[in-house]
């Protein structure tokens, strides 16, 4: 295993080139090199003083994403490898990725393959990144590999976007005329009371009923809502500490009525997707399963993915061991179980990629169309009720005028 350099941050005080005072922080792997970043900068430095270890550097996806489309532009430009990432490390932007970016420089002067120095980072560039990296080196077909992951993480960012906007959207308005419920229940409502109370006379059912609610929402709404506050963080906490408990909530949503299908959809088209550009790119298909552990971002599907490895080490077919996993539709599974027979289990899987894509942006369409009419409905029917159970007991009371 490759020994990564650690990084440690310094504080440091100088001038510039003017000669005005400058201080600040830096990470660097020893004293040398901090100074001669300062000095590459046009600072003059007078006092560094070490801290100590540096985090561990962090990257957004969308930065790793432009990182990869821009390093394979430079590779196909005739750049070499470690030049290529020392001109981004001087130019790349956003969080942690300008240090991973010289520290895979580094990795790569020192002798190391690409895919190794990837695999110093596993948080921002995963299994499957640095397989494919891996083949495409060995391939001598990096660049369109890269250009490849770019493409695919592309794509996976943008039904990342459209789904989390379906969403979104009805999750708003849904909060909202909660909202607005309670302000009428808190604000509006007790005046009704009072007049109310002047009537003498036996109201409604559906009044009394409101008349409570108000009464107990303006009584421990605020404590019902830091206590739902307070659920929500609790679980959060025991979801990202839980690998069971996470598990469990992919299973129940997918089983959901509108967004189960969709969700399915959305694994199958990112695992078939990364199962077929690995085998496209000659990796072997006992070896492929060893990089798709989390290539959906749903554990039912990863813990599928697992179980099929083991039973093809035992000599099954891939079609039958997907059918036994039981997360697959069945017009997927029979797809792969013709590609298998007559070797063409690569470009199946990416054309099952691509029509499950499709249909992945047909369900988010429909669920956002769906979504609408919905809310609409459920915010009239919340107001609406209001002003009916308010306003019954003065139609009745005109009605016996």
């Amino acid at each position: 295993m490759m020994s990564h350099a650690l990084e440690l941050r310094f504080a440091w005080r100088g001038m510039d080139a003017e000669g005005r005072p400058k201080q600040g922080k830096i990470i660097a792997t020893d004293t040398l090199s901090a100074r001669n970043s300062l000095r590459r900068e046009g600072v003059i430095v007078t006092t560094l003083d070490m801290l100590g270890a540096a985090p561990p550097p962090k990257a957004k996806a969308a930065d790793v994403t432009v990182f990869t489309r821009q390093l394979a532009g430079l590779l196909r430009a005739g750049l070499p490898l470690a030049g290529a990432l020392e001109l981004l490390a001087g130019s790349t932007t956003g969080g942690g990725l300008p240090r991973i970016v010289r520290a895979l420089a580094r990795d790569i002067i020192r002798g190391a393959s690409f895919s190794a120095a990837l695999a110093q980072h596993p948080a921002v560039f995963g299994a499957l990144y640095c397989q494919l990296v891996s083949v495409g080196e060995v391939a001598g077909a990096l660049p369109a590999v890269l250009a490849r992951l770019a493409d695919d993480r592309e794509r996976a960012a943008s039904q990342r976007a459209r789904l989390r906007a379906a969403l979104t959207y009805p999750v708003m308005v849904l909060l909202l005329s909660l909202a607005i419920t309670a302000g009428l229940l808190i604000g509006v409502v007790p005046t009704f009371k009072t007049i109310f109370d002047g009537f003498g006379a036996a109201l409604p059912a559906p009044t009394r009923f409101v008349l409570a609610l108000s009464d107990g929402v303006a009584r421990a709404g605020v404590p019902f809502v830091v206590a739902c506050a307070c659920a929500v963080i609790v679980m959060s906490r025991w979801m990202k500490r839980s690998p069971g408990a996470r598990e469990t909530a992919d299973r129940v949503a997918l089983r959901l009525p509108l967004a189960g299908n969709l969700l399915r959809s959305l694994a199958v088209a990112r695992w078939s997707r990364a199962l077929g550009t690995l085998l496209s790119a000659g990796t072997p298909l006992s070896d492929a399963f060893d990089s798709l552990t989390h290539a959906t971002g749903n554990r039912v599907f990863d813990r599928a993915t697992v179980d099929i490895a083991a039973r093809l080490r035992n000599g099954e077919r891939l079609a039958v061991a997907m059918r036994a996993a039981g997360c697959f539709p069945q017009d997927v599974v029979q797809p792969i179980a013709v590609a298998e027979e007559s070797g063409s289990l690569d470009a199946m899987l990416l054309d099952l990629a691509t029509l499950a894509d499709r249909q992945v942006d047909e369900r988010i369409g429909a669920f956002a169309s769906l979504c609408e009419p919905i809310v609409i409905a459920v915010l009239g029917a919340l107001v609406g009720g209001l002003v009916i159970a308010m306003y019954l007991p003065i139609i009745q009371l005109g009605n016996v005028v």
